[in-house]
């Protein structure tokens, strides 16, 4: 015989007592996976070894507590062939020199993806009994956060490594809570459990036993959770434009209710290739609870371009907010007049604007000249908004030649576009007869006079003349 048949055979015979203990012969029909331990619990001393086995049906894997899983030093598995003609499947741990926070739920399980239709998961609960630490988890100087809803279950996990040991559960400084079977209950499996959590439990917790004279407590701060988020902004405009190699940041700002904690995520083009890079901190005013997500890209391309989302969860709370992000490949200046090149405006209009079609970036500096002088220094009526001339109270003497000019220096462009502007002026008379004469005016029948009237108006008014004669009144003389 070979020697690893030879062990083979040493193993199955050393682990036969263990199979038999599953109560379960090699030809028999399995419920489920079988571990060699029966019973929900089960307790050991600290410092000993834990051997359990599993057999089942098929290949299965194991389920540990968070310390054992991790001390691969300590811990040892082995999987084998079992049973009658080697047809089931076997694995056995062992986790030697045990202690106290190996506590815990061990599973034997079938894989998720099992099609059989019978339980695929047992499990045994496991108690490391260390007299020095009774409790699984110690947080005597720092407490541990527990959060909590009104009206939810509530877990306070001081759980103990033995299932004896009495435990006492205190609100600092004075209140003891006593467990009673329905607002608190104790399970030295989880804890103390209490399934509708009020503003009572609300503070520092503490959990208290005594073994041997010595005094042992751990502890845990409650904390009521809110879900109010009051505002979520960005600090940029709701387009972003860049240039290709410019640089992104993106502050995305949540303000909430004091007992609210937020999760605060990206969405943004490049996520899959991680373009960007993501800082978080939090701060406090008078009002509430402030967090920043800031998203940095160091160098756009056109992969960088599209729209940008902040998303902000507290528990049931969602609120989103975005940008979009252009992304040029240089910078570049198109100027086009809006409607005609030569305007018409009336003197005497409160104000008119001139403008043009552009578009630019980055923003170019703008200058408006008047018949070739700076238009703002000329006259403080001429004020210039973005890409526009406002001209307020409009005169005759603001009819002239306008032309604007768009220059980004350190890409040397530059374009202008000129409009002519003409005022036109309503029709005024200024006289309506000249005579030497008082009125009423006295002239000798056959003579001849000259009626003058002065008008003046942009375009030139048309003068008409209507003569209405007077209707002669004789009297009878008496």
């Amino acid at each position: 015989m070979g020697s690893r048949a030879l062990a083979g055979a040493m193993l199955c015979a050393l682990l036969a007592p263990a199979l038999l203990l599953a109560g379960s012969s090699s030809g028999s029909k399995f419920k489920g996976p079988e571990l060699s331990i029966k019973g929900a619990q089960h307790v050991i001393r600290a410092g000993q070894t834990l051997n359990l086995t599993c057999r089942g049906e098929m290949v299965h894997s194991w389920s540990l507590p968070e310390a054992p899983s991790k001390e691969s030093k300590r811990l040892k598995v082995i999987k084998y062939a079992c049973g009658r003609n080697g047809k089931q499947f076997c694995s056995s741990l062992t986790l030697s020199r045990t202690q106290a926070n190996d506590t815990g739920y061990y599973r034997c399980k079938y894989p998720s993806s099992s099609a059989v239709k019978k339980k695929t998961e047992s499990t045994v609960y496991i108690f490391i009994n260390d007299t020095g630490s009774p409790f699984v988890e110690l947080h005597s100087n720092i407490p541990k956060i527990i959060h909590m809803t009104d009206g939810g279950e509530m877990i306070i996990p001081c759980r103990v490594t033995a299932p004896d040991i009495a435990v006492t559960l205190k609100k600092i400084p004075l209140e003891t809570l006593i467990p009673d079977g329905k607002t608190i209950i104790w399970d030295s499996t989880k804890g103390f459990i209490i399934p509708k959590a009020t503003y009572k439990f609300i503070g520092l917790m503490s959990c208290e036993t005594t073994i041997d004279g010595n005094k042992y407590s751990t502890k845990y701060l409650t904390h009521r959770q809110t879900n109010t988020i009051f505002d979520v902004q960005l600090n940029t405009p709701n387009l972003v434009k860049l240039l290709k190699g410019d640089s992104l940041a993106i502050n995305c700002t949540v303000s909430a209710d004091w007992n609210t904690r937020v999760q605060m995520t990206w969405s943004y083009p490049g996520e899959v290739n991680h373009r960007a890079s993501i800082t978080k901190r939090i701060g406090q005013n008078t009002d509430a609870n402030i967090f920043y997500s800031i998203l940095v890209v160091d160098k756009v391309r056109d992969i960088d371009k599209g729209q940008y989302t902040c998303h902000v969860k507290s528990g049931p709370s969602v609120k989103s907010v975005n940008t979009t992000v252009h992304v040029y490949d240089k910078a570049f200046i198109t100027l086009n007049h809006r409607r005609k090149s030569v305007l018409e405006a009336v003197a005497g209009r409160k104000s008119y604007r001139l403008s043009m079609k552009v578009k630019a970036f980055p923003a170019p500096e703008v200058v408006w000249l008047k018949d070739g002088l700076p238009a703002a220094e000329k006259c403080a009526r001429y004020v210039v908004k973005d890409y526009s001339l406002i001209i307020r109270d409009v005169a005759e003497e603001d009819a002239g030649n306008y032309t604007i000019t768009l220059s980004i220096r350190q890409w040397n462009l530059y374009k202008n576009l000129t409009v002519t502007l003409i005022v036109n002026v309503k029709p005024q008379i200024y006289e309506k007869a000249v005579s030497s004469f008082p009125d009423p005016n006295l002239y000798l029948l056959g003579s001849k006079q000259v009626l003058t009237c002065t008008v003046y108006g942009i375009p030139q008014p048309k003068i008409t003349w209507i003569w209405h004669p007077c209707r002669q009144n004789h009297s009878k003389a008496r």
